[in-house]
C-alpha cells in the first residue's frame, strides 16, 4: 500500500510501486482532469504538483509520492477559481484545451516560486509544456494576468 494526500485528502492505493502516478491518478482515483500526452514527461500534459513543484506524472512512479502531497487540476482550487485559472478564462487562452490543465498546473507552480515572473522566467517555466494549437503568447499573457490577480492588481 502506498499512503499519499491527493487534494487535501489522504489515500491509500494498492498498486505496484513503479506504476505510473498518472494511472493512479486517473484510473485508480477516478480524478481524470490530469491527462496523458506522450508517456515520456515530453509534453507536459500530465503535470501534477508534488509537494508544491511541478512533476510529470506520467513518468513519476507511485512510489515516489509516499507520505507526499499531490495536487491534481482538480485540487487547485475548490471552485475552479485559483488565479491561474481565472487568468486562462479572461485571457481566453484555450482552443482545444486538452493540455491546459497541464499548462495550469505548470503556470501555479511558477507563481508559487516567482510571484512576478518575466516572460523569460515564463518561456523557462513553460517550455516543457506542448500547446499543439499554439497559444503560446496567450499563455505567456494569461500569466502575468494571474500573478497581477494574486497581488490583487487589475493590470
Amino acid at each position: 500500500m502506498i499512503a499519499f494526500t491527493v487534494n487535501g485528502r489522504k489515500q491509500q492505493v494498492d498498486v505496484p510501486p513503479d506504476t505510473p502516478l498518472l494511472w493512479v491518478i486517473r484510473e485508480t482515483l477516478g480524478l481524470t482532469g490530469t491527462k496523458y500526452g506522450c508517456g515520456m514527461a515530453l509534453c507536459g500534459a500530465c503535470t501534477v504538483h508534488l509537494d508544491g513543484a511541478a512533476v510529470r506524472s506520467c513518468v513519476t512512479p507511485a512510489s515516489a509520492v509516499a507520505g507526499k502531497r499531490v495536487t491534481t487540476i482538480e485540487g487547485l482550487a475548490a471552485r475552479g477559481d485559483h488565479p491561474v485559472q481565472r487568468a486562462w478564462v479572461e485571457v481566453d487562452v484555450p482552443q482545444c484545451g486538452f493540455c491546459q490543465p497541464g499548462q495550469i498546473m505548470s503556470a501555479a507552480a511558477l507563481l508559487g516560486s516567482k510571484p512576478s515572473p518575466t516572460d523569460a522566467d515564463i518561456d523557462a517555466a513553460m517550455a516543457g509544456n506542448i500547446c499543439r494549437c499554439g497559444t503560446y503568447q496567450r499563455i505567456r499573457a494569461a500569466i502575468h494576468r494571474a500573478a497581477a490577480l494574486r497581488k490583487g492588481g487589475q493590470r
